[in-house]
């Protein structure tokens, strides 16, 4: 895959989850536009949690790692164009050693995403309201 079919396959849907790493907690219409964003994608909640783990987390977590960080808000362009850069690297040893440590990389994340996947659940019907 080149880094012009990443963009089109999987963009939309990166740039719709990055806020999930932002200082402030995402407010009601980010939830509803990710939501939005992943119905179109047409991803299994299983499909959704590797793409959470290894194709965001690794890049996004050094945004909060940093002293002086820079999420507060992303420059999309720049941000699309670290997200490509490690999706085409993203195979073999790296792919089995971001899993190995997604935990890490996900864990000051993990109560979004746990609200993102059940409000996911309810739009979707497979979790009583």
């Amino acid at each position: 895959m080149n880094a012009q079919d990443l963009v089109d396959e999987r963009g939309d849907l990166w740039l719709a989850l990055a806020p999930l790493w932002l200082e402030r907690e995402p407010g009601e219409r980010d939830y509803a536009r990710m939501i939005e964003v992943i119905q179109r994608h047409d991803l299994t909640l299983r499909e959704l949690e590797w793409i959470f783990r290894l194709e965001l987390a690794p890049v996004l977590a050094r945004y909060q790692m940093t002293v002086a960080g820079e999420w507060r808000h992303f420059d999309d362009h720049r941000l699309m164009k670290q997200l490509v850069a490690h999706n085409l690297r993203l195979n073999g040893w790296r792919r089995k050693s971001w899993a190995l440590f997604s935990g890490l990389t996900t864990m000051m994340t993990r109560h979004r995403w746990n609200e993102l996947m059940a409000r996911l659940m309810v739009v979707r019907g497979e979790l009583p309201q």
